[in-house]
C-alpha cells in the first residue's frame, strides 16, 4: 500500500466514525509520517475537541508542532496533557508530558 492509499484508508475510517479516537489518531499519525505537519496538527487538535480524554493526542501534537517551529503552543498541548493525564491517573503520560513541557520551555517557550 502507497503511502497516498494508506491515507486515503485513514481518511475513509474518519469518515464513517468521526469520533472513533483510534480512526482519526491513526490518520493524524499517518499524515506525520508522510511530512504534513499542518494536517497532521489539525487532525490531533480535532481529535482532541472530540475526545478530549485521549492522552497519547497531547504528545503527538506538541511533537508536531515543535516540527513546525511553534514551540509555543507545543508547550501548551503538553501542559494541557498533563492536566489530563493527571485527571486520568496516567503516571506514565505525566511523566513524559512534562519532560517534553520542561524542554520546549527550556528553549524558551511559554505555556
Amino acid at each position: 500500500m502507497t503511502p497516498d492509499q494508506r491515507l486515503e484508508t485513514f481518511r475513509k475510517f474518519v469518515e464513517k466514525s468521526p469520533d472513533d479516537p483510534f480512526a482519526r489518531y491513526s490518520l493524524a499519525m499517518a499524515l506525520r509520517s508522510a511530512g504534513h505537519g499542518e494536517e497532521a496538527a489539525q487532525e490531533f487538535r480535532e481529535l482532541g475537541r472530540r475526545v478530549p480524554d485521549y492522552v497519547p493526542t497531547y504528545l503527538m501534537l506538541g511533537q508536531v508542532l515543535e516540527t513546525l517551529g511553534r514551540d509555543g503552543e507545543a508547550a501548551q498541548a503538553y501542559q494541557d496533557g498533563v492536566a489530563v493525564a493527571t485527571r486520568k491517573q496516567d503516571g506514565h503520560a505525566v511523566s513524559e508530558l512534562t519532560q517534553a513541557l520542561d524542554a520546549v520551555r527550556a528553549r524558551g517557550a511559554q505555556g
